[in-house]
């Protein structure tokens, strides 16, 4: 799996989190890589239901789920609402609402959903404040994203405010700012390298620019303001 995450959130994820559950973690693990085989090997084996000759439409009848036994409406795609799961999963870690609301616009039923929902908490697939933590941690460290950012983006996914705020306490204020100068050096370039115009109007375009590229990637205002202003009267700063 991607160890990062890309500035959509979709695609770059380090390894899913997992905390202690009912079961040990090794066995979680193991569950779910073989839960997530199983659906890709009845995926190549099942051909596809032939159309309805009278109008065409693809039958969907419901389908056994074969972890529950229980039968599932099969949704848009004709995979049981606990596959459906499996495969978000596979893709990258997600919160709680985020996966929920995910499963509700594939078209399953609210009550099966609310099943499988309880299923993934019970095996610690689904773990709101571990989601969080390493969500900071990928996106602050390969993304460069401020608390500003990662502030919204996790009240996006429907994360709790108190679960955010102590997710976000990992970033104390140093490491935020020594961040931000990361991202400006690659921005603006270091030593010789640097690009500081000459011209005191050209310069102030600048600095408006550059403040306002580290507010977008989540950096407080004053923070940017200070930083650029340095950066810019110490072009030739280390």
């Amino acid at each position: 799996m991607p160890d990062e995450f890309d500035d959509a959130g979709n695609a770059m994820t380090p390894g899913q989190s997992m905390t202690s559950g009912s079961e040990p973690e090794d066995d979680v693990r193991a569950s779910l890589h073989q839960a997530t085989a199983d659906i890709l090997t009845r995926s190549r084996a099942t051909p596809p239901t032939a159309p309805d000759q009278r109008s065409g439409a693809v039958d969907l009848e419901a389908v056994t789920d074969p972890v529950t036994g229980r039968q599932s409406t099969g949704g848009k795609s004709g995979a049981s609402c606990w596959d459906s799961a499996l495969r978000l999963l596979g893709v990258r870690a997600r919160s709680a609402s985020e996966m929920r609301n995910r499963l509700l616009r594939k078209d399953f039923d609210p009550d099966e959903v609310d099943d499988v929902m309880r299923r993934l908490h019970d095996l610690d697939l689904l773990d709101d404040s571990a989601f969080a933590d390493e969500w900071v941690r990928s996106r602050h460290t390969h993304s460069a994203k401020g608390r500003g950012a990662l502030r919204r983006e996790l009240r996006d996914k429907g994360v709790a405010t108190e679960t955010v705020e102590r997710s976000l306490e990992q970033i104390d204020d140093e490491a935020e700012r020594d961040r931000a100068a990361e991202l400006l050096d690659r921005k603006l370039g270091r030593g010789d390298r640097a690009q500081v115009p000459d011209d005191p109007r050209e310069r102030d375009k600048q600095l408006r620019r550059l403040v306002a590229m580290l507010v977008r990637r989540g950096y407080a205002p004053s923070l940017a303001m200070e930083l650029v202003r340095d950066r810019l009267s110490h072009p030739a700063h280390d």
